[in-house]
Formats: structure tokens, sequence, C-alpha cells
């Protein structure tokens, strides 16, 4: 069942649909990775949402997602995209782990990747000259966090 649940999530983000990505997640869900920490379906699913609106309106010439390695609490991913901030491609490598509800809903997903790697490539000369210290990483974060509250604060809800 995880793995379907997996796959399923995979799948919608190959076509940037994330609504079916966040209805993959519990309510009560929890996601981390290098830029975001995030509590919640409604937060998460945002996430993925605004990520796929941000592709489909200025990257969509770019994207490619290739999952593999999928197992029952894991699975291992590459996005290739348009970092829609400076219009720069990025190759993100991800390894992804999950736990889950006994329903098959994603408890806590995090992500992981080389920050620095995905900083040179989506920021350019800072990220090459800065991208591994913390102050260019709280940056990132702290304009993640800013664009995520925006697109939540124009987006309705979405249900349970």
């Amino acid at each position: 069942m995880n793995r379907d649940t997996i796959t399923r999530f995979y799948a919608a983000f190959a076509q940037l649909d994330g609504d079916t990505m966040q209805a993959c997640y519990a309510a009560d869900a929890e996601f981390e990775d290098p830029v975001f920490t995030l509590e919640g379906r409604h937060q998460v699913g945002g996430m993925w949402r605004m990520l796929c609106e941000a592709t489909r309106s200025k990257g969509r010439d770019a994207w490619r997602l290739e999952a593999s390695q999928i197992t029952d609490h894991g699975a291992h991913w590459e996005a290739h995209y348009r970092f829609s901030a400076t219009g720069r491609l990025v190759h993100n490598i991800i390894d992804a782990e999950f736990e889950f509800t006994p329903a098959g809903l994603i408890r806590r997903h995090r992500d992981r990747f080389s920050f620095w790697r995905w900083s040179r490539q989506a920021l350019g000369a800072p990220g090459v000259l800065l991208g591994w210290s913390p102050i260019v990483r709280n940056k990132v974060r702290a304009q993640a966090a800013a664009n995520l509250a925006l697109f939540l604060a124009r987006q309705p809800a979405k249900p349970r």
C-alpha cells in the first residue's frame, strides 16, 4: 500500500498535479527538506501546489521528473526544471524518506539533497560563492516561507 502511495505521488508530480499530491498526505503530515519545514496537509500540499503552479507558468519547457528505487518507505527522484525566481535550469537529485498512517497516507516526508549543489544551479554566482553558508540557506528559506504564505493566503484550503 505504501509503495502505491509513493508511486501515485510521483506520477502526480510528473504531471504537475499538486491536488493529487496533497491528497496523498495525512491531515497531520510533516515535511522537511533543506528549504522547507512544514506541518499539516494544508501547508505541505500547498507547497507542492505552489511549486507545480510555478513550474506550469514559468518552466514547463524544462520540466522532467524521474522517480526510481521506490520502496515502501522511500524513493530516489530527480527533477529537471527552470527555477522560477531566476529562470536558471536546475537538475536536483533527491532521496526521500516516508512514514505512513495505517490508511496508507503520508505522515512524515523528508527529502534530502545537496543545498549547495542546488544553489549553484538555481542562484548562479551567489550560490557558487556562498551557497554552502547558513546565510544563503536562511535567506532562501525565508523567501520560500514568504512565498508559501502568500500562495496559501490567496488559495482556498483543499478538502481533507
